[in-house]
């Protein structure tokens, strides 16, 4: 009861937070919502018991997203321009998508259920021959590590590539010296 309780607080969270940075005109206060937003989500994860995607999340979201936004703030000034015109079309947007993504969940087995296909056939697996196979005692390490180390591989280079990409859009020059003055040929 008291798990429930604290994801429903949490999930109620996580949404006022999202309509406020939605709701809010001043940048720097959307920055820090969405970096609050990504505390709440890493909270999350590590109820869900996932706490390598919390701590992924936690030093993406929390931290290196919120140096960037901040960043940015810092080029393009901190309010928002005022709108000159309001489009339904990002609101259907949104709702068809949350509509899918809801539809998507119906068929999904019961959080926890010790029937659901996962736990019959893949968890036993690697829980009785990831040690042996790997020769790492952590089931959750081993798994990262070992079976799925590409796709961690692939996570880090998708998040590096996100890095040097808000670095091009931010477009970094380098600063002249004083005294020091550019030749041209």
């Amino acid at each position: 009861m008291l798990i429930e309780t604290v994801n429903i607080v949490l999930l109620a969270l996580l949404a006022v937070t999202a309509i406020a940075a939605v709701r809010l005109h001043d940048l720097f206060a959307v920055a820090m919502m969405f970096s609050i937003y990504s505390l709440l989500a890493a909270a999350m994860f590590v109820l869900l018991d996932a706490v390598d995607v919390a701590f992924t999340e936690a030093a993406v979201g929390v931290g290196i997203s919120t140096v960037l936004m901040l960043g940015t703030i810092g080029l393009v000034g901190r309010h928002e321009q005022p709108s000159t015109r309001r489009s339904l079309l990002p609101l259907a947007v949104v709702i068809a998508t949350g509509a899918a993504l809801i539809y998507g969940t119906l068929d999904m087995p019961f959080f926890g259920d010790p029937t659901a296909p996962v736990h019959q056939h893949v968890a036993p697996f690697y829980i009785t021959g990831s040690p042996s196979q790997t020769g790492v005692p952590n089931v959750v390490t081993s798994i990262l590590a070992s079976y799925r180390g590409y796709d961690t591989l692939g996570e880090l280079a998708v998040i590096f590539t996100a890095g040097v990409g808000v670095l091009a859009l931010l477009g970094l020059r380098r600063r002249k010296r004083p005294g020091k003055e550019e030749t041209t040929k």
